[in-house]
C-alpha cells in the first residue's frame, strides 16, 4: 500500500507508455484493485490464520482435531501484460499472507511496468524472501523446470499448456487463470441504453485488452439494431467523433499483437462502427461487427482489442446452445430484466465467474474468487481465496495414550461385536432430515 502510495505518478507513466494506459483506469483497475487486497489482507489475516475446528465422532471426542493452513513454501508468480501491475502484485498480496517466499516474473513486453516492479519492491520488501526476474516468454519453462512449490500464472491458454507441462515432471502444483473468449447475452427484455454503456466501457477499456472483458455479444434479434445504434452513441460520447485523439482510449501492447488484432477484425463480419487503424501508433478504433458467423476467425482466438463482435440468436435457449459449444470461458455476461433468464442463464452454463446486467466487476473484489473452469484455467485468488491458493491445509488431530476404552475394539482378533461398537462409535450423526432424504 506505501509503495502504491508513494510512487502512484510512476506507476500511471510507466502504464502510459506501456498501454498508453489513461490515468484514471490505470488508478481504478490496477493502483486501487492492489490497495483493497493489501488491506482486506491485512484486516482479515489473523481471521484466516486460526485453525479450524472440524467435527468429532464419539471416537475421536476427546481428541483436538482441527486444520492448519501452512505455506506452501517458494511460489513463482508469472503475470499477463493486459494488468501488469494488478497481476504480478494481487496474486502477491496472497502468497506473503500465508508465509510464502515469492518470485515474481512481469511480463516483458510491458517494460516499464516490468522495471518499475524490479527497482521498486526490493526497497519495501525482505530481499531474501522476495525476487523480481525478468525474462522473455522462451524463458517461461525453463523458469517453471526449476521446481517450485507452486506456480501461478496469469495468460493465455497456449502458454498455460506450457506451464502445466513443464511443471508436471516436478509435480508442481499451478493456478491458471487463462483467456478465452467471454459470451454477453443481451435479451430482448432489457434497458438496451445501459447495456450498451456497461458493454461498451468493459470491452473498449485498456483497448481492449482484458481478459474478462466482453469477447463477443449473443444479442436477441429483436435488439440487436437498437443495440448497434446505443453502441454507436456511447463510443461518440465516451471518445469523441476521433478516438484516436482522445486521451480516455489507450493503444495496442505491440505491433505484433495489432497486426493480430487487425487481421481478425478484417476477416470477419462486417464493420457497423470504427474500424479505422493506424499500424505506426498501434492504434485500433473502437468497432463493432455485426453479421458475424460462429466459424469467422474472430470467434476461433481471443482478441485482446477493442473489437466487439456481435452475434444474432432468437432466444436464450439458442444463446445457452451457442455457449455450451464452445470452451468455457472465464466470464460470462447477462443483460435482461427477466429474472428468470439470468438464473436460466447462470443454471444452465458453466463459467469461471458470472455477472448479469454489468461486466468486469466481479472480477474486481477481494471478497469474491476469480479464476477459469476448463479451458479458461483452474483454481482461484483474490482475497481468502488468495490465501488458501497458496497455503497447504494440514490435517491435525492431537490425542493422548491413557484412555483406551474405545480404541481397543479397532486391535485383533477382530469380533463382530466390536466392529458393531466401533460402526457406532466412527459414524458422523444426523443433523438434517431434509438433506438426509435427498442423499
Amino acid at each position: 500500500v506505501r509503495m502504491l502510495g508513494d510512487h502512484e505518478n510512476e506507476f500511471v507513466d510507466a502504464l502510459s507508455r506501456d498501454l498508453h494506459k489513461p490515468r484514471f483506469e490505470t488508478l481504478l483497475s490496477e493502483v486501487m484493485l492492489v490497495k483493497n487486497e493489501a488491506l482486506f489482507a491485512i484486516n482479515n489475516l489473523k481471521k484466516w490464520m486460526e485453525p479450524e475446528r472440524v467435527e468429532r465422532t464419539l471416537t475421536t471426542s476427546l481428541d483436538e482435531c482441527f486444520v492448519v493452513s501452512e505455506p506452501l513454501g517458494v511460489v513463482l508468480i508469472v503475470a499477463a501484460w493486459s494488468s501488469p501491475i494488478q497481476l504480478c502484485l494481487v496474486p502477491l498480496v496472497g502468497a506473503i499472507a500465508a508465509g510464502n517466499c515469492v518470485i515474481i516474473n512481469p511480463p516483458e513486453i510491458t517494460s516499464h511496468a516490468a522495471e518499475l516492479l524490479q527497482r521498486l519492491l526490493p526497497s519495501y520488501l525482505d530481499n531474501e524472501c522476495y525476487h523480481v526476474i525478468r525474462g522473455g516468454p522462451g524463458d517461461l519453462t525453463d523458469m517453471v523446470e526449476l521446481k517450485f512449490d507452486h506456480v501461478f500464472f496469469t495468460g493465455s491458454g497456449v502458454d498455460g499448456g506450457r506451464v502445466m507441462k513443464a511443471a508436471a515432471p516436478t509435480l508442481t502444483p499451478v493456478t491458471l487463470v487463462l483467456g478465452g473468449k467471454n459470451p454477453c447475452y443481451v435479451d430482448r427484455d432489457c434497458d438496451v441504453s445501459t447495456a450498451a454503456r456497461r458493454i461498451a466501457w468493459a470491452r473498449f477499456q485498456n483497448a481492449g485488452q482484458s481478459a474478462a472483458a466482453p469477447g463477443y455479444v449473443l444479442c436477441h434479434g429483436e435488439v440487436k439494431d437498437k443495440l448497434v445504434q446505443a453502441l454507436r452513441a456511447c463510443l461518440l460520447h465516451f471518445y469523441g467523433p476521433d478516438p484516436r485523439q482522445s486521451g480516455s482510449f489507450g493503444r495496442l501492447v505491440s505491433s505484433e499483437h495489432f497486426a493480430h488484432v487487425r487481421d481478425l477484425l478484417q476477416s470477419s463480419g462486417k464493420v457497423a462502427v470504427g474500424g479505422q487503424v493506424n499500424e505506426a501508433e498501434r492504434y485500433i478504433a473502437p468497432t463493432v461487427l455485426t453479421d458475424v458467423q460462429e466459424m469467422d476467425p474472430i470467434m476461433q482466438q481471443e482478441v485482446l482489442g477493442p473489437v466487439l463482435p456481435i452475434l444474432t440468436v432468437h432466444s436464450a435457449e439458442e444463446a445457452i446452445s451457442f455457449i455450451r459449444r464452445q470452451p468455457k470461458p472465464l466470464c460470462l455476461y447477462v443483460y435482461s430484466n427477466n429474472s428468470k433468464i439470468i438464473s436460466q442463464m447462470m443454471e444452465c452454463t458453466s463459467s469461471g465467474s458470472f455477472c448479469s446486467n454489468d461486466s468486469i466487476l466481479q472480477t474486481m473484489m477481494a471478497t469474491m474468487p476469480s479464476g477459469g473452469v476448463g479451458a479458461s484455467g483452474m483454481g482461484s485468488y483474490h482475497g481468502r481465496y488468495s490465501f488458501d491458493t497458496f497455503s497447504h491445509k494440514k490435517s491435525c488431530v492431537l490425542r493422548g495414550t491413557r484412555i483406551e476404552c474405545v480404541t481397543y475394539l479397532r486391535y485383533p482378533p477382530y469380533e463382530d461385536r466390536s466392529l458393531s461398537l466401533m460402526m457406532w462409535a466412527g459414524s458422523l450423526s444426523r443433523k438434517s432430515q431434509a438433506w438426509c432424504q435427498i442423499l
